[in-house]
């Protein structure tokens, strides 16, 4: 039987181990596996998390474990990845195929039915890979997409404008990489749109949107080049899409799943409302015309990279 407060972390790095704090910082698993190639890294990082879990307020079990312990967990999240990191996420696709395809037999054998996260670069593309291969039903599997893009995106206009992150709601769509559209036609503060704020109040008068949105797409790379990883962000970010799944809160998050509502179609981000079966359905915004054209594009550039692992 499905325990969706048993969760497995595939990838026992940066991400997996900041992940599985943010798991348990928000009280959302009581059991907690980490499984890894290297098992002295996947223990430690299990034991110093257990050390951690004394300290929150609901008591978790955590441990390095082996596939079997997947059979009943409600939720995986895949993070493991090649050695390589390149600035455009999508020339890590063929080594992060490779790391697949040593997961997949594993994943299958181990009787896993739940849902499964990915969080792993290109992670639309590996999303759709994985998809494909499991053979899993519409909305139970999905990338972390531009969730965390959002958030660099509102992070930027509170720093340009002094406005609250949580005042600010943005919205970045498509791919996690490159071609990431930022829309800025969603864009609002306390309701109000971005437009009207750029003509109305003087902290947002004379925002550059195309430095702004240059700053949101190389926010990543700039931290992985000053401290050779990102995790607090991405950590945060995969623990706020399992708990509303886990919670069936039906909130709307950009997530990124297969665009055309259909198994094994283009993965890429759309605000999606999230409930007990993973991706409930897709919310559908009007771009203006600009942003659909880089949207549509921004699909196309992932097709093409698609057809070389076919």
């Amino acid at each position: 039987m499905r325990n969706d407060r048993k969760i497995g972390i595939i990838g026992a790095g940066h991400v997996g181990s900041h992940v599985g704090s943010a798991l348990l910082f928000r009280g959302l698993c009581d059991q907690l596996v980490f499984l890894d190639t290297d098992s002295l890294k996947a223990k430690a990082q299990a034991d110093d998390l257990q050390d951690m879990a004394g300290f929150v307020s609901r008591q978790t079990k955590v441990w390095a474990g082996d596939y079997s312990d997947l059979k009943d967990a409600g939720f995986v999240v895949v993070c493991a990845s090649g050695p390589i990191c390149k600035e455009d996420r999508l020339e890590e696709l063929a080594e992060s195929v490779r790391v697949m395809d040593e997961i997949l037999p594993l994943l299958k054998e181990s009787g896993f039915s739940g849902v499964t996260l990915v969080i792993t670069n290109p992670v639309d593309l590996v999303a759709r890979y994985l998809a494909v291969k499991l053979g899993l039903p519409w909305g139970r599997i999905l990338g972390s997409g531009t969730n965390l893009d959002t958030a660099r995106q509102v992070r930027e206009l509170s720093r340009r404008t002094g406005a609250a992150q949580g005042s600010i709601q943005g919205m970045v769509l498509g791919e996690h990489g490159e071609s990431q559209v930022s829309c800025w036609s969603q864009v609002s503060a306390g309701g109000v749109p971005i437009a009207r704020l750029m003509e109305t109040d003087p902290a947002w008068r004379g925002l550059d949107l195309g430095e702004l949105e240059d700053a949101a797409r190389g926010a990543g790379w700039g931290i992985l080049c000053g401290k050779g990883s990102t995790e607090f962000g991405i950590g945060n970010s995969a623990a706020q899409i399992l708990q509303a799944i886990q919670g069936d809160e039906g909130r709307v998050l950009p997530v990124s799943i297969p665009v055309d509502g259909k198994d094994g179609g283009v993965f890429a981000s759309l605000p999606c409302v999230l409930g007990k079966n993973g991706v409930e359905r897709i919310l559908h915004p009007q771009l203006d015309p600009e942003e659909q054209a880089r949207f549509d594009a921004s699909l196309a550039r992932m097709e093409e990279y698609w057809k070389t692992i076919q």
